[in-house]
């Protein structure tokens, strides 16, 4: 029995959002510059396209995908952006199409992949529908980025409770990427969604607590704006802590945001 469907729906509604604020530019957009430093909108969407490639391997392929990590640890610091440049080459026209096949085939793949399927990933293995999770996340979090480039508001939507999802659950990983330990209790997390609704993680009765809008919450763990400028709130001093160093994405801790007053800096780059 497949066991992604319902995130998969979310995750091709929130890919067709970002589609079509894309495909109606033409090579000034495309080479318009994001928050992420040195990266263009083309940039934003060819990294998409080489993660959709990835986790397709990664689902088809264990050998192959296998071959992918050996690639990614011969030049760690590097195969990033060396993936995104390699397709931020490509004509504008024929970028969009490389995403749009490649997420089309991993959304029919996670479809497909029966219940309690694990997959091999740069971090810990994951089942389709956390595979799903964080493609979506992914493709919500550079989305941003190209919104801010394109001077585009998006209309927050409850897909945001995916990325929340995955913020929380990379709660100890955060801290481990930082060579610290992890609080042993689990926290409360308390997140308005855009359509009022509560969203909710961990014992009503936690000693550490975290609340705030579910957006601002995601822009924090994506590291898509500063603490300062975001209405989230901590109870705790390890709560505080976390606030300080989440991060929903693989690899090592990115170096965030400045305050809006203040210069950009480099973002990291979710896996």
């Amino acid at each position: 029995m497949p066991e992604a469907v319902p995130v998969l729906d979310d995750l091709r509604r929130e890919s067709d959002e970002l589609d079509q604020l894309v495909e109606g530019l033409g090579d000034e957009g495309w080479a318009l510059p994001t928050p992420a430093a040195g990266w263009t909108v083309a940039h934003q969407i060819a990294h998409l396209a080489w993660t959709d490639r990835a986790a397709l391997i990664a689902v088809t392929d264990g050998e192959g995908f296998g071959r992918l990590v050996e690639a990614a640890l011969a030049a760690p610091e590097t195969f990033v952006d060396d993936g995104a440049a390699e397709g931020a080459r490509l004509p504008g026209g024929e970028l969009l199409s490389r995403w749009r096949d490649g997420r089309d085939a991993l959304w029919k793949a996670l479809g497909a992949a029966p219940r309690g399927t694990r997959f091999p990933w740069y971090g810990p293995p994951m089942s389709a529908t956390s595979m799903a999770t964080a493609r979506l996340m992914e493709t919500w979090a550079h989305g941003q980025d190209v919104a801010d480039a394109v001077g585009v508001e998006r209309v927050p939507t409850d897909r945001l409770r995916h990325v929340a999802h995955i913020g929380v659950r990379a709660r100890d990983f955060s801290f481990g990427a930082r060579g610290l330990s992890a609080p042993a209790d689990a926290f409360r997390v308390e997140l308005r969604l855009p359509s009022g609704d509560l969203w909710v993680s961990g014992p009503e009765d936690a000693g550490q607590r975290v609340t705030g809008p579910a957006l601002d919450f995601c822009l924090l763990v994506t590291q898509r704006a500063h603490r300062d400028d975001l209405a989230v709130r901590a109870v705790g001093p390890d709560a505080e802590q976390w606030l300080g160093i989440a991060q929903a994405f693989a690899g090592p801790p990115g170096a965030g945001r400045a305050p809006r007053t203040g210069p950009r800096t480099e973002q990291g780059r979710a896996l």
